[in-house]
């Protein structure tokens, strides 16, 4: 079946997703090994992309754990550091798609509050046809709530939508709803994938 949009995820495969990074940088290895381990701070954030306020989770926690108050409170403060860099061929595959007129979608766990702290560093970010914003929806993926709800919003058939993400659970959900998927591991292998698809020429997918 022809493809009728192509739904990216953001977070590790348009802008890195790895805090671990920025406070490997930041703080130091061992002093981020410490502070990973004293704090859940994924399970933590995940009530960001289930609808909570960065800010509130992030603030909160730090009261609450004073000894790590100073990085608890940069997980907010210092956000766009956090979530980066851009992933510059994705971006370029992205844009050589809506030059191409394929409508593009995001299907992301992302916070309410901090999606658009994100939209205006990367400007990239602003021009999906469709956002599906897990902390807008209250919805989180994979759970199947979520992909329903893209199908019931944009009314295209499951078999014509493309979509990638970089976890295997979030693809393993949307293809037993029957979507076309792609295991992003790399944006070479997007890229190929896109051509073919059809939807890019070899040159536009460099």
């Amino acid at each position: 079946m022809t493809i009728e949009a192509v739904i990216f995820d953001i977070g590790n495969v348009l802008i890195k997703w790895q805090p671990e990074s920025y406070y490997d940088r930041v703080i130091g290895p061992e002093r981020r090994k410490a502070f990973f381990a004293d704090v859940p701070l994924h399970e933590e954030h995940q009530k960001v992309d289930e609808g909570a306020s960065l800010r509130d989770v992030f603030y909160n926690l730090a009261d609450q754990t004073p000894e790590w108050a100073d990085e608890l409170r940069m997980w907010h403060d210092n956000w766009n550091d956090l979530a980066a860099p851009e992933i510059p061929h994705s971006v370029r595959l992205l844009n050589a798609l809506k030059l191409r007129g394929v409508p593009v979608f995001t299907l992301t766990n992302f916070g309410h509050d901090n999606f658009p702290i994100s939209q205006e560093k990367f400007g990239f970010l602003k021009c999906f046809d469709r956002e599906y914003v897990s902390g807008r929806l209250n919805l989180i993926k994979p759970d199947p709530a979520i992909y329903a709800h893209v199908e019931q919003d944009c009314g295209i058939t499951p078999e014509a939508l493309l979509f990638t993400d970089d976890r295997e659970d979030n693809i393993a959900t949307a293809s037993a709803r029957g979507w076309q998927t792609h295991h992003f591991t790399g944006p070479m292998g997007w890229a190929d994938r896109l051509v073919a698809e059809g939807l890019l020429s070899a040159k536009d997918a460099e």
